[in-house]
């Protein structure tokens, strides 16, 4: 028997491990890989929870603040300016002189009137003394009557003389007082129109100077017609008056609270909105003539309302909605009722309840039932008068 050589039998070796390398490949090759699952990361939104307060129902417009009253000065007779009584810009008392017209035409006027009126009252005291005396004659039978009614007449032709000499002295002294110019009321005096020395007439149109008062003062605004409508049913007809603030268009600051019980008397046609005035006493002087500010009326106070930021509620196809995080932190959709949004704040009258807690920030990549990160946000502002 004849023996192969040794190195034969090695040879096949390498070719073993080749081919059972190529088995292991392929068998690795037809293999499935394995399924692998890849869990989603949870979604980071910003929460707010719903809470349960009184919240002031109000009704915002823009107004403008106008003198209580306000007066510009003319003068009511001719002549020269002769003084001016007031200081720029301060505030004077009903009755505080303000300007000084030069009297002496006037004062001439007046003193003919007193002589003519001298003069008739001593002829009418002349006739009246005449006819007692003939009065007396005719008792007598010494005279005849008709004397004595010529002689009446003549006292009542007098005493008629008299009443109109009266008249004119006292139109005369109505020019001489005129002369003076006071103030009708208390206010703030704005700037001089006129300077002493320039002669004035009652034709001039800009006046010597306007008075405005500030303390109170009113502030005007328009309601739509719907508005008034709400407005006139929570007012009792404007016999209740309804809170109102006054904010600065700047900041937003407060300049002061009034009452609305003024209403115009007709809805302006061309607008489709009513006129409003609301008083306020103004006694910090904040705000001005012809200012114009942001009006706040507080129509009613809403008690252990539910409230959320207004940021949470978003609009569908099917009406308003919000994002509720659960104690899974899964988010629900919830159907909502929004009875008013005033600045950040929504009033909710169903859907949420006081301690849900809803997403306010990262709605719009959010689906039903996805997990949320929450990351809560300070509360929502409310307003309040």
């Amino acid at each position: 028997m004849t023996v192969k050589p040794r190195r034969l039998r090695w040879g096949f070796v390498p070719m073993g491990l080749a081919l059972a390398g190529l088995i292991v490949w392929a068998a690795s090759g037809t293999r499935s890989p394995a399924t692998t699952t890849k869990k989603t990361p949870p979604t980071p939104v910003s929460v707010a929870r719903a809470e349960s307060s009184d919240v002031a129902l109000t009704l915002s417009e823009i107004g403008s603040a106008l003198p209580w009253q306000g007066v510009t000065i003319h003068t009511q007779v001719n002549g020269l300016l002769k003084k001016v009584d007031f200081a720029e810009g301060s505030f004077v008392q009903a009755g505080s002189l303000l300007a000084e017209i030069d009297p002496a035409p006037y004062q001439a006027v007046l003193t003919q009137a007193q002589g003519a009126l001298a003069r008739d009252r001593a002829l009418l005291q002349e006739a009246k003394v005449d006819l007692k005396r003939y009065q007396t004659l005719a008792a007598q039978d010494s005279i005849a009557s008709q004397q004595v009614d010529t002689q009446l007449a003549l006292v009542h032709q007098y005493e008629g003389t008299v009443k109109a000499d009266e008249g004119t002295v006292a139109a005369a002294q109505v020019n001489v007082n005129y002369c003076r110019i006071t103030s009708p009321i208390a206010g703030r005096v704005g700037v001089r129109l006129v300077d002493p020395g320039n002669v004035v007439s009652t034709t001039d149109t800009n006046g010597i100077v306007i008075v405005n008062q500030i303390t109170p003062i009113a502030v005007t605004f328009t309601v739509p017609e719907g508005e008034f409508q709400r407005l006139t049913q929570v007012s009792q007809g404007f016999t209740r008056p309804l809170p109102v603030r006054a904010l600065s268009q700047e900041t937003g600051e407060e300049l002061g609270v009034g009452s609305v019980s003024i209403a115009d008397n007709h809805v302006d046609q061309t607008t489709g909105t009513v006129t409003l005035k609301a008083r306020f006493e103004n006694q910090s002087k904040r705000l001005w003539p012809s200012q114009f500010v942001n009006v706040k009326v507080n129509l009613q106070t809403l008690p252990h309302a539910t409230v959320i930021p207004a940021a949470a509620v978003n609009q569908g196809p099917k009406g308003a909605y919000a994002y509720v995080v659960g104690p899974d932190h899964k988010v629900v959709v919830r159907p909502l009722r929004v009875v008013a949004i005033q600045e950040e704040t929504a009033i909710i009258a169903s859907g949420v309840q006081p301690g849900d807690t809803v997403v306010v920030d990262g709605q719009l990549v959010l689906k039903p039932g996805a997990e949320v990160a929450a990351h809560p946000v300070a509360p929502a502002k409310r307003a309040s008068v």
